[in-house]
């Protein structure tokens, strides 16, 4: 009996109650109310609420470049600005151009817009003055109103220098290793290598217990560009993202660099495209005066979760303004003048012989 009774107790004190693990509080960085990841802003408002509220930590975004790449570059410098404005670590790493310039680059802060003028600057320029009947619609939003998650930069003005300097900023140009080991370019090597080595020192990675938990922000710049890779080097690029994501899953790190290649999609947890205006025959249509191009999204990840997070519209468009990069739902304005097709569509026919009467133009008036 006595043993017995031995053994369900030592059954029952063998379940233990599931507790919550302890979440790092790091500045910057909100809980997901969805799955419970990490998330930190992208520098771009508009786009976090899009993508499902930010950019999840140990991810990697890959942004296809549009035709001039002007606008995937200023992506990344919203991403960088953001990471400053936070005081994060920073790794930059560019073959095409100097990473210090574009540092120094770094949109600054916009200091004199508040919340509530940014939410409701334009509420009497966007009211519909059609028809009583428009005045209930619900307006076009890209983020929620009163959301404090992410910061906005001014395009006309560089970040200031002494703020640059209390951040830990790391650079790469271009491979210093002669030993590729296992990649024909020795580039890719020697950016893994160093992305490596700044986890390992700066403690990033999540059995590592610093003092303080701080994230670092990995920014490549044109990784498939022509000075990364040929035709006889197709496999570096797809190996070295099988290396990038292993690296950046088990630290506290994100990563986003600027693509144009299809293939390395599925290796990457967020992906977006960008289609300019700039160059084609949507640059002067009267229509798509309004914006910039469009904003594809390819793929979005499903960290934590069973499915991924679904915007509310996937017909989206973005502009730039001085202080302000946005992404929204693309909504055409409504025709205000008649045009031909429409005097056309006015004009009812009737047969002209029938036995339910003759024919003519007949007007309705309600």
């Amino acid at each position: 009996m006595n043993r017995s009774a031995s053994v369900m107790t030592s059954q029952v004190t063998s379940f233990q109650k599931k507790v919550k693990s302890k979440v790092p509080s790091i500045p910057g960085s909100k809980l997901s109310i969805h799955n419970a990841q990490l998330l930190i802003s992208s520098g771009v408002p508009s786009l976090d609420y899009i993508i499902g509220g930010g950019l999840a930590v140990g991810t990697i975004t890959l942004i296809e470049e549009d035709t001039f790449g002007i606008y995937a570059k200023l992506l990344l410098k919203y991403f960088l600005s953001e990471g400053v404005m936070c005081r994060h670590s920073l790794l930059v790493a560019s073959q095409d151009s100097d990473p210090k310039k574009m540092v120094s680059e770094l949109p600054a802060l916009v200091q004199s817009e508040s919340s509530s003028e940014r939410s409701g600057a334009n509420t009497q320029e966007d009211k519909m003055m059609i028809a009583w009947r428009y005045q209930n619609m619900r307006t076009v939003q890209s983020s929620p109103t009163g959301s404090h998650f992410g910061h906005y930069f001014d395009l006309t003005k560089n970040m200031p220098q002494d703020v640059l300097d209390q951040i830990d900023i790391s650079y790469w140009s271009s491979g210093r290793q002669t030993d590729a080991a296992g990649f024909c370019n020795p580039a890719y090597r020697d950016l893994l290598t160093a992305i490596q080595l700044k986890i390992s020192l700066g403690q990033f990675q999540v059995s590592d217990t610093p003092e303080k938990r701080n994230i670092l922000r990995v920014a490549i710049h044109s990784l498939g560009s022509p000075l990364w890779w040929d035709n006889q080097q197709r496999s570096d690029l797809t190996l070295f993202l099988y290396c990038l994501r292993s690296l950046i899953r088990s630290s506290l790190a994100v990563c986003v660099d600027p693509c144009t290649i299809k293939r390395c999609e599925h290796l990457c947890d967020v992906s977006v495209r960008l289609e300019s205006f700039a160059g084609s025959d949507r640059e002067t249509n009267p229509v798509l005066k309004d914006y910039h191009g469009f904003f594809h999204i390819n793929k979005l990840s499903a960290i934590n979760t069973l499915a991924s997070h679904v915007p509310e519209s996937l017909d989206l468009a973005f502009k730039l303004r001085r202080k302000k990069f946005l992404i929204e739902k693309l909504h055409l304005p409504p025709e205000l003048q008649e045009s031909t097709q429409r005097e056309q569509d006015d004009i009812l026919t009737t047969p002209s012989s029938g036995s339910c009467g003759g024919g003519g133009r007949r007007n309705l008036d309600f």
